[in-house]
């Protein structure tokens, strides 16, 4: 039986490039949404960013731009232009854009205009710094605006350069809060019969990620210190290095800790006044830290990995990429999906209904040129 998806039946137009719209339309092209990508001329950037190349685009590019129609559109023809104003007016349900400030506006194609000829429409914008404000028009990129929105000042060790986080954690995040906010609009739209416009930013999210320092620091008038695999107030939680590889230990409360203490072989570190709570370990980072690394550097992590499962201490191994796409966890949950081509899987949605994924239903073409969308 074939699955029937949840957005299936919705029509979306996505104004992208780069990784934070594509995202957001990305979620709902996986949810079974039909979303039609309208990209330059010469294409979305992002199909540039390799090596390394899958199908002549980046693999970057298509591991967030499959279930899409993308369509190359010169937006620079009044004619082009106007037939995509009829399109969206007469069959969008969505519209999601992250071009630079005032693009679409100057071309009509603006949520005022649209939604004006179609009130049920729902407009997504996705901004760098907000759609308010002095720096509303600014540009920004995820690594810009990891810096601007605080983000590197507490990643990475302290006493070292910044660090940007590994991946591109703020255009991802901020393409799923305009998933969420649209998946709510829809919702709405059910009762009201009415869209709405959506706002959604880089810098919005760096925020939100960065809540609890922001109360820390109103409490305590500290900044916030970087702490490598660590986490503030949580000791121990980080990685340890063993004898061969690192592993992250995590004993959040007592009793966790004092199972760690007796699998170390140390049960004495449980009763330790200096140990015996967790603000008393929280205080005492660096001495409980020094403690712990001295015993498990004695032994490979794979010793480690097996007393501290019997021992019920929550624990993982630092994997690389390679050792990720080889677990038997990932395979189980089927998160690696069939292109039809034995060198390249893709990995799906994150989410399953009624026990099925989502499946893969086409790989994200190459550009072609049309004069209209279909």
């Amino acid at each position: 039986m074939k699955q029937e998806l949840p957005l299936a039946g919705i029509r979306v137009f996505e104004f992208g490039g780069s990784i934070a719209g594509p995202f957001a339309s990305w979620i709902l092209a996986e949810l079974g949404a039909e979303v039609t990508k309208i990209e330059r001329p010469e294409g979305d950037d992002a199909r540039a960013w390799g090596p390394p190349f899958w199908k002549g685009s980046s693999t970057m590019f298509h591991a967030i731009n499959r279930n899409k129609d993308p369509i190359s559109l010169d937006l620079k023809d009044p004619e082009v232009v106007a037939d995509l104003h009829r399109q969206i007016s007469e069959k969008a349900d969505v519209v999601v854009q992250n071009l630079r400030s005032g693009a679409l506006a100057k071309l009509g194609l603006s949520a005022e205009s649209l939604m004006a000829e179609n009130p049920r429409l729902i407009y997504c914008n996705l901004w760098a710094f907000g759609a308010k404000g002095p720096m509303k028009d600014r540009p920004g990129y995820d690594a810009l605006m990891q810096a601007f929105g605080g983000i590197m000042s507490v990643t990475g060790e302290e006493g070292r350069p910044p660090v940007r986080a590994g991946i591109s954690v703020l255009d991802m995040g901020t393409g799923m809060w305009c998933a969420i906010g649209i998946l709510a609009a829809l919702y709405r739209r059910n009762f009201t019969g009415k869209g709405g416009l959506i706002d959604a930013s880089l810098f919005e999210t760096a925020l939100t990620w960065m809540t609890s320092h922001a109360s820390d620091y109103q409490v305590t008038g500290d900044r916030p210190v970087r702490l490598g695999t660590g986490i503030r107030s949580i000791v121990p939680y980080q990685a340890y290095q063993c004898a061969d590889d690192y592993l992250i230990i995590a004993a959040l409360n007592n009793r966790l800790f004092m199972r760690l203490a007796e699998a170390l072989g140390h049960p004495e570190w449980a009763e330790d006044e200096r140990f015996s709570t967790s603000p008393a370990r929280g205080g005492r980072r660096d001495e409980l830290n020094a403690l712990i690394e001295g015993v498990v550097g004695g032994a490979p992590r794979a010793v480690w990995q097996e007393k501290l499962d019997a021992a019920g201490v929550p624990n993982a191994p630092i994997q690389s990429i390679d050792e990720i796409l080889a677990h038997p966890q990932l395979e189980a949950l089927g998160m690696l999906q069939d292109t039809g081509e034995p060198d390249m899987k893709l990995l799906g949605l994150p989410l399953s209904f009624d026990g099925e994924r989502p499946p893969l239903r086409n790989v994200c073409a190459p550009l072609e040129s049309k004069e209209e969308v279909s």
